[in-house]
């Protein structure tokens, strides 16, 4: 059978592991009996993976990685690295993993990233008014605004003092107009992002951005003032748009937009916390892509971490997974990796185009702990839906006080025990079932070559869960549709939309 037709569901593996299900392991039995397969966790660095809290066994997940050797995962992974047009559907090569491991062919593209970074870090790059900048805003979406915006969330730590950087991403005027009316034009700088420098909701955005500085410095062409700054893959439409082509950065169409940040589209990280810094968070990546590279798949935290998924997804009829960072800085986290995986494996057809009657892409959610113990803990604990949760926790943080985060990490730790065995209750309220399964992954500290290592964990995680499902995590036609009826919504044409959107539009215009 070919690659590209693969079915997954046909396979003796996929047979067997059906059959182990309905007979699965408790998570207590698992932890009592203390010689299981997965009792010591996964070290790459700075950063470890806990699956000792899950219902699996030998034969599980034996089962698990026949499953995978039998997939496309070897040759996707190949190509994944040698560049390789694994994106079938748009006839591209996947080159996010190149950014951070092929210094020398892309050595431009980062020199780039540096000499910009450190000419507004440094101040000789300045505005109209010969002031250095000390507000810098990035205006992208998806991609272009989540991994550069969790990034320099979660590295506030290592942020430069003297420039503060902002990110607008929704249409939503309101929200960039009360941005700017708390900014000082002279002094701020605006970072365009966006791959194809067409994106309805960037522009726009853009373009009021370069009318506040029109009007506000006086200025008839702001495009071409040192306040814009473009990340593109398309140079000449930027320039079209009236770009410096010094003030604009490029990179290849072949980075996907969820796996950008490591790109120019990070240009706002290396302006937070320095080049150097950008640099390590590559290095992290590196890291993990070596690791995902060579390591046997027992041991390979990516594809464990995607076996996981396949065996409550696909076989304990799982639909969602939590991601709980025990550390506030990782709040824009779970957001990110919402985008990563839905994005990429939301699909309903295989690499050949065919339809698929097993379930891939998850719902993915969650926020900090302790936060959500006050939220949605409930439910985890008590509800009649089988959550699996990632804890994500870094053991050691100069940014905290020792008792503040000593009782951070012990509520965790706690989380994940009551979670896995429950507690027995002769009130049938205060009873809790347990057996409800969960991750620990934990990063020594804080800094970015460990976060580049646990974003790359979790890129490769979805990669390896798409590779064994065979379907191709690196398009995204499902967001393409609604875009279209936005514009049939714009044209004065309306005869191609239905009455029941043209009534609720009439309704929303106040016309109904």
């Amino acid at each position: 059978m070919s690659n590209s037709a693969f079915n997954p569901a046909t396979t003796a593996s996929w047979t067997r592991l059906k059959t182990l299900a309905g007979n699965a392991p408790r998570i207590e039995d698992v932890i009592k009996k203390g010689t299981q397969f997965n009792q010591h966790p996964i070290k790459v660095e700075g950063l470890s993976l806990d699956f000792s809290r899950h219902g699996m066994d030998v034969d599980i997940l034996n089962s698990l990685l026949e499953l995978a050797e039998q997939s496309p995962l070897y040759t996707l992974r190949e190509g994944l690295f040698s560049g390789a047009a694994i994106n079938i559907t748009e006839y591209r090569a996947v080159r996010h993993p190149q950014l951070r491991n092929s210094p020398a062919t892309l050595e431009s593209d980062r020199l780039a990233i540096k000499n910009l970074s450190e000419r507004i870090r440094n101040g000789s790059l300045r505005g109209h008014t010969d002031k250095v900048f000390t507000d810098v805003v990035n205006i992208g979406i998806g991609g272009s605004d989540l991994g550069p915006k969790m990034v320099c969330s979660a590295l506030r730590e290592f942020c430069i003092d003297t420039i503060r950087v902002h990110f607008i991403a929704n249409v939503d005027g309101a929200e960039i107009r009360h941005l700017l009316d708390g900014l000082d034009s002279e002094t701020t700088l605006f970072i365009i992002a966006s791959k194809t420098f067409t994106t309805q909701e960037t522009m726009l955005n853009a373009h009021t951005a370069a009318s506040w500085l029109g009007k506000t410095l006086k200025l008839s062409k702001p495009w071409a003032s040192n306040h814009m700054i473009g990340v593109t893959s398309d140079r000449e439409r930027a320039r079209t748009q009236g770009i410096n082509d010094a003030n604009i950065i490029t990179f290849s169409e072949d980075i996907g937009g969820r796996y950008s940040l490591w790109s120019g589209i990070g240009l706002s990280i290396a302006i937070s916390i320095g080049f150097e810094r950008f640099s390590e968070l590559l290095e992290g990546g590196a890291v993990m892509d070596h690791h995902f590279r060579t390591a046997p798949l027992s041991a390979n935290m990516p594809v464990i971490m995607a076996l996981l998924g396949i065996w409550y997804g696909n076989f304990l009829d799982v639909q969602s997974q939590a991601i709980v960072p025990y550390c506030e800085r990782l709040n824009l986290l779970p957001s990110f990796l919402q985008q990563l995986d839905m994005e990429s494996n939301g699909k309903a057809t295989n690499r050949a185009g065919q339809p698929i009657d097993y379930r891939t892409g998850p719902i993915i959610w969650g926020q900090t702990g302790t936060n959500g113990q006050h939220a949605f803990f409930q439910l985890l604990h008590q509800g009649q839906h089988l959550i699996p949760v990632d804890f994500i926790a870094i053991r050691k943080d100069r940014t905290s006080s020792p008792e503040a985060h000593n009782l951070l990490l012990l509520n965790m730790i706690a989380q994940a025990a009551a979670l896995a065995l429950g507690e027995q209750s002769e009130d049938a309220h205060k009873n809790y079932p347990g057996n409800r399964p969960s991750s620990i992954l934990l990063l020594e500290e804080l800094n970015p070559r460990n976060l580049g290592m646990l974003i790359a964990l979790y890129e490769h995680k979805v990669f390896a869960s798409g590779a064994i499902w065979n379907i191709n995590s690196f398009d995204q036609w499902g967001v393409e549709l609604g875009k279209k009826l936005t514009q049939q919504l714009l044209s004065p044409d309306r005869s191609l939309l239905d009455k029941a959107t043209l009534r609720l539009l009439d309704i929303v215009q106040g016309n109904g």
